[in-house]
């Protein structure tokens, strides 16, 4: 058997629903047809290539909300990846759906670290082992703690939520199938790219993990981090790009002899398009389209959301829109649920739903403003502003604040121009999602604020409430150069 062996893996993570082509200058860029069009070539081109996702198929496209993922499924179906492991958008449609659309996929779905709390039954096959040219390839599936996040209403549901806890799992299946000569193992993560190499650091080198393809922090890297001599890569988000290692493996020792890894730009220039898989697409779109092409309303001038860590245009208006309709004193809008940089200026109403897909209830919290400081200090922590991807959220009108991160001390905090008092108490509104995870966006319980006043809810749809207030409302316009209400001191 020859020794060295060659083998392209080709790699996305966080396509959320990117199916279109966007145009860019004199170039198109991006699309699900030319990605699957490269791979394709890619495959026609080399010996031996296996196609990976590392979570985060679904969500960001109106085609995927409409059909809750089905037209998802069957347009990665059209593509093949060879395996794909879930990241914590899979279980938006809830798990009962994420599992019905696990029998539609016709590639293996997988993750070791999900499981049913009362018989710590896994709900996915934990791997994969793909045999390619006589080489064995063991591909691991882990998800991101932030899974509880989106399951914390199905109470049987749990995961190893630790990265230590994680390693050790990782080491169980390792220790398990070497036995059969596994040439290559790849860790498929969705926890994000400092999770990674933490996870990195725990591995036992005697497993044997070669290589970890992660998600989640939507990274872009320029070349791969190598901790623990595991070689460590994301691409980005969407389909703009695709990562792409050239591997030579030893297969006596099974691991690398030699790597080269790069990420392709997908364009005309280097991807042919899919034209059966673009027939797919557009026939979910025509669907789409004549359901939700009408014009909601028309903005000044375009908004945008450019980084979620920070005060936005668009965080702002939707902010102020739900705390002004459903007469709050202070909204908390989780700054991730805003999903595309830019809208407007004519917004229509699949616009809307694509920037803004979360769909939650609005729950009222009632909040001194010594909590509501504490609170807002948490989101404030170093964590926001170094890539760990923690939660993050946009202030409603009528409130300032300005935070030093030097002295990890709020400097001024007023809401309607008067200063926040500790015993002051406030009618908080946040989305439901938010609601359920206290803990771990605010760092306090729902007991404590519970001891203020009982929770309600106030409004079963958020997007409703701003689909209708936009609907009566034209040329809207937001500015925070002139008008901030985040200040932070670096």
């Amino acid at each position: 058997m020859k020794r060295y062996k060659k083998l392209t893996l080709l790699h996305s993570n966080d396509l959320h629903g990117d199916f279109f082509s966007e145009e860019n200058g004199k170039q198109t860029i991006g699309g699900a047809s030319r990605l699957s069009g490269y791979v394709s070539k890619a495959r026609a081109e080399e010996e031996n290539v296996l196609y990976c996702i590392a979570g985060d198929m679904f969500r960001g496209n109106i085609i995927d909300s409409e059909y809750q993922g089905i037209s998802t499924i069957e347009i990665m179906n059209s593509i093949s990846p060879d395996v794909v492991t879930i990241g914590n958008h899979e279980t938006d449609y809830g798990l009962a759906h994420l599992l019905f659309l696990e029998k539609c996929a016709k590639f293996p779905i997988i993750n070791a670290n999900l499981f049913i709390k009362s018989n710590r039954a896994r709900l996915f096959k934990p791997f994969e082992i793909i045999e390619i040219d006589g080489m064995k390839i063991l591909f691991i599936g882990i998800v991101t703690e932030a899974v509880l996040a989106n399951t914390k209403n199905e109470g049987l549901i749990g995961t190893f939520v630790d990265v230590c806890e994680a390693a050790e799992e990782v080491g169980h299946i390792c220790n398990t199938y070497n036995r059969i000569d596994i040439d290559y193992t790849v860790l498929l993560t969705h926890i994000g790219f400092e999770e990674d190499k933490k996870l990195a650091e725990l591995l036992d080198p005697a497993w044997g993990v070669d290589v970890i393809i992660g998600g989640h922090s939507h990274t872009f890297i320029e070349k791969p981090e190598i901790v623990n001599n595991i070689l460590i890569v994301q691409a980005g988000v969407g389909t703009d790009q695709i990562g792409r290692f050239d591997l030579v493996i030893d297969t006596k020792n099974n691991c690398t002899k030699s790597w080269k890894w790069k990420c392709i730009p997908i364009n005309q220039k280097t991807c042919p398009r899919d034209e059966k898989l673009e027939e797919l697409i557009n026939s979910y779109k025509g669907q789409t389209d004549l359901k939700y092409g009408r014009v909601v309303t028309r903005f000044n001038r375009e908004l945008t959301h450019p980084d979620r860590y920070r005060e936005t245009e668009l965080g702002d208006l939707f902010a102020d829109i739900l705390k002004d309709s459903l007469g709050l004193d202070v909204m908390l809008l989780g700054s991730g649920s805003i999903r595309k940089e830019q809208l407007g200026p004519i917004v229509t109403l699949q616009d809307l739903m694509e920037i803004f897909p979360y769909d939650d209830s609005i729950h009222l919290v009632t909040v001194t403003g010594k909590q509501l400081k504490s609170m807002l200090k948490y989101m404030l922590r170093d964590e926001a502003f170094e890539g760990d991807h923690t939660e993050f959220y946009q202030l409603s009108d009528g409130m300032y604040l300005e935070y030093d991160r030097k002295t990890k001390k709020i400097d001024k905090f007023t809401i309607n121009k008067k200063a926040v008092k500790d015993d002051n108490t406030y009618k908080l509104g946040l989305q439901k999602y938010h609601f359920i995870n206290m803990q771990e966006g605010f760092n306090i319980t729902l007991d404590e604020l519970e001891k203020n006043s009982k929770s309600r809810v106030v409004a079963t749809s958020c997007r409703d409430v701003i689909e209708e207030y936009l609907s009566n409302n034209q040329l809207l316009d937001v500015d925070i150069e002139e008008n901030p209400r985040l200040v932070v001191k670096k």
